[in-house]
């Protein structure tokens, strides 16, 4: 038995369902308030953070590191390239995305705006939405420059970096901050994605007091 203990728009929870589905690995996914951690959950990652995957008595913490680790379990289908070099990449993109763009964007606007609140610790802080808004342009930009000399993010195969990336923007697109006019390219890139039957259990979460704008769900935006 597999049971994944999440959040519903933590993006590094959302990365793993990802990976999970896409293997096509049923799990039972137990929503914990991490802010608020029991004694049972500490003891499954005192760190305090999740994702937090259990497989039989084996318990494993930290998005990547549970990533990889499925992948090399259960290889197929392969999200992984083979070669040392395209590894890295993904590796490479996987890091961006889960430091840089989580650091600059959405610890930014996904926090500040829903994460706050849930957790009730206040209000936004204007100076933070403002910055990540603008933050998520280059972010953007620098997608669209990938993917104007590739097919997927990482190379001519989707990998764990395609997945890493649109873990972080369904998030935020689940409360209408990503400008998918900016990049025709980049929307069709995150379109593939949105439509793949992985996805299917992101676009019906929700959230108690945020629903999530009409076209979130929309295949076609």
């Amino acid at each position: 038995m597999i049971r994944l203990y999440h959040f519903p728009l933590s993006p590094f929870c959302r990365k793993v369902r990802l990976t999970l589905a896409e293997k096509k690995l049923e799990v039972e996914l137990v929503e914990e308030r991490y802010w608020e951690p029991s004694p049972d959950f500490l003891r499954r990652n005192p760190a305090g953070k999740v994702p937090v995957l259990r497989i039989e008595n084996k318990v494993f913490s930290e998005s990547q590191a549970i990533c990889e680790f499925i992948e090399e379990s259960y290889p197929a289908p392969q999200l992984m390239p083979r070669d040392p070099a395209a590894r890295f990449e993904v590796r490479r993109l996987c890091a961006w995305f889960d430091d840089k763009f989580h650091s600059e964007v959405t610890s930014k606007l996904l926090y500040e705006r829903v994460h706050k609140k849930v957790m009730g610790q206040g209000y936004p802080d204007s100076k933070n939405v403002k910055h990540g808004a603008s933050r998520i342009k280059y972010h953007i930009d620098y997608l669209g420059w990938l993917l104007d000399q590739r097919r997927w993010l990482a190379g001519n195969e989707m990998t764990l970096a395609d997945f890493t990336a649109a873990a972080h923007l369904s998030s935020l697109d689940y409360i209408s901050d990503v400008d998918w006019n900016r990049s025709a390219t980049v929307k069709d890139w995150y379109a593939k994605i949105k439509s793949r039957p992985s996805f299917r259990p992101l676009l019906a979460d929700q959230v108690p007091g945020f629903p999530p704008p009409a076209h979130y769900a929309d295949l076609d935006f």
